[in-house]
């Protein structure tokens, strides 16, 4: 495929109907007090408020969200079951800080040290499931490293399934948040744990340390984190209506000011933006002529679903920009990117999003490609 430059295609549309056209301003964000924060629209991706997103800080026990991130992808290729019985070692058992009390060399399930990693934090449940997946804790945390560099989580280091405090392990808001997405998104049956209220295991019951679980009905995940040096964290997600947010919170003062924290990230977004899915993954948004081939127009699309989040009332507002290559010559395959569109709401570009031929054209025969070469000389 030959590109020499881009022809601009212009083109206006509206999505929906407003009874109100006028626009709607949109405040800034609450002001928290914390060493970190974001607030990220599930489907969309896009950030709607930050503050040092990037910034490596230590996690705590938000590191047991990627405990439980592994544990969801080895369950998902069979590796292993929810009741696969665990022998518990010295070394799980001795663990210090939150604790599942699971006792040296009894067996214990997967399943329930999944649920005592999740709502009661163990970190005793952490060093067991780690070492029945990998034999170690620390080869597990390699395995955890493997997943954060698939999901492109490039501040982020771990050392250990719990979260205790290493100057090698770290994380950063913006990392948390795409793990969150990715555990609702991949493995839905695990993120569903992180919104029961207790767990009761030996006889002692336990309380989810997400205090939002009962402040707000709408929140239904994911977990907590707490160190001297981390201050107090937490990541919560929120669905309204189909409008699903992940909020993460590092370094705030107290238990109670991450969850004011939260709250108010969760309601800001709430109230300010929304989110609509405009187009379907495989779906032609544009042709573009296409020479030498068996065809003369090749469709161009997406391969993903589309979600955009936008100020509330403005989507009536939105406009496409496509930006196309000014000959596209074949043989092209199918999913090779061509082009890009770009959403521009009142003068500022939303995103850009890259474009893919939806179809697979070969080169077309001696004359076609003869025709087209003369087309192409006189144009």
């Amino acid at each position: 495929m030959q590109i020499n430059k881009f022809i601009i295609i212009f083109l206006q549309i509206v999505f929906c109907h407003s009874l109100y056209a006028g626009a709607v301003i949109v405040p800034a964000p609450p002001v928290i007090k914390a060493s970190s924060y974001l607030i990220m629209d599930f489907n969309s991706g896009q950030i709607l408020a930050a503050e040092n997103i990037d910034n490596q800080l230590p996690p705590a026990s938000l590191t047991k969200i990627m405990t439980a991130y592994v544990a969801g992808h080895e369950l998902d290729e069979n590796h292993i079951t929810l009741d696969d019985k665990v022998t518990v070692s010295e070394k799980a058992w001795r663990m210090t800080g939150s604790r599942m009390f699971i006792e040296v060399n009894k067996q214990v399930t997967v399943r329930e040290l999944l649920e005592g990693i999740i709502i009661q934090s163990g970190n005793d449940a952490s060093v067991a499931l780690a070492e029945h997946i990998s034999g170690d804790e620390s080869v597990f945390a390699g395995l955890m490293n493997q997943h954060a560099r698939r999901l492109g989580m490039t501040n982020s280091h771990f050392v250990d399934a719990t979260g205790l405090p290493d100057g090698q392990h770290y994380s950063s808001a913006h990392d948390m948040a795409l793990l969150g997405a990715a555990l609702i998104r991949d493995y839905p049956d695990i993120y569903e744990i992180h919104s029961r209220k207790e767990f009761t295991f030996n006889g002692i019951k336990q309380l989810n340390r997400n205090r939002l679980l009962w402040l707000d009905n709408t929140v239904d995940g994911i977990k907590t984190g707490h160190t001297e040096k981390a201050g107090y964290c937490l990541v919560a997600s929120a669905q309204r209506d189909d409008m699903r947010l992940i909020a993460v919170v590092m370094g705030a003062e107290s238990e109670k000011a991450r969850a004011s924290a939260v709250q108010a990230l969760l309601n800001y977004g709430f109230r300010f933006y929304e989110t609509r899915k405009l187009h379907s993954a495989g779906e032609i948004l544009t042709t573009a002529r296409i020479w030498k081939g068996t065809i003369d127009n090749i469709g161009l699309g997406l391969k993903d679903d589309l979600y955009v989040t936008i100020p509330r009332g403005q989507f009536d507002k939105l406009e496409k920009k496509f930006e196309l290559p000014e000959r596209i010559i074949a043989p092209v395959k199918v999913d090779i990117e061509t082009g890009h569109m770009k959403l521009i709401l009142a003068g500022r570009e939303v995103m850009t999003i890259p474009l893919y031929a939806r179809e697979t054209v070969p080169e077309g025969g001696f004359f076609k490609r003869m025709k087209d070469k003369i087309k192409l000389i006189i144009e």
